[in-house]
């Protein structure tokens, strides 16, 4: 059974998004870190962790922001020891009506311009002080 350090998990996701619409790789960030949470709380919730998400929309002047991860407060990679670079996003380009520049994760040689399941997890053992072989 894995004992968590800490009883919370806050996490925090950033996007732009115009209406309801957001682009292609916040979209899948969303949709990986929604498979990711019904994860955490399958596995957390029986050791009496409570696990929070907070979505937060951003508007173009605040684009640099979008797809970042915060987990207590601690950015997703400053918790796995990633890079942050910023990549030409076509579909934020769309929505925004100017040519767009998001941000995406690097880790090694693999760039990340969506954040899968695994690696929104092993952010959030880290988060919760759970050390993983």
């Amino acid at each position: 059974m894995i004992s968590p350090r800490y009883r919370r998990l806050e996490i925090e996701w950033k996007h732009f998004a115009v209406g309801d619409a957001t682009c292609e790789r916040c979209g899948n960030t969303g949709e990986a870190l929604r498979a990711a949470l019904e994860e955490l709380r399958q596995e957390f919730t029986p050791v009496g962790v409570k696990i929070n998400l907070t979505e937060t929309l951003l508007d173009k002047t605040r684009i640099a922001e979008s797809n970042e991860i915060r987990m207590n407060g601690v950015l997703l990679e400053d918790l796995l020891a990633a890079g942050v670079v910023s990549t030409d996003c076509p579909s934020c380009g769309t929505l925004a009506g100017e040519s767009t520049c998001c941000r995406a994760i690097e880790i090694g040689d693999l760039r990340y311009e969506d954040i899968p399941p695994a690696l929104i997890k092993k952010a959030a053992y880290r988060a919760l002080g759970v050390n993983l072989p």
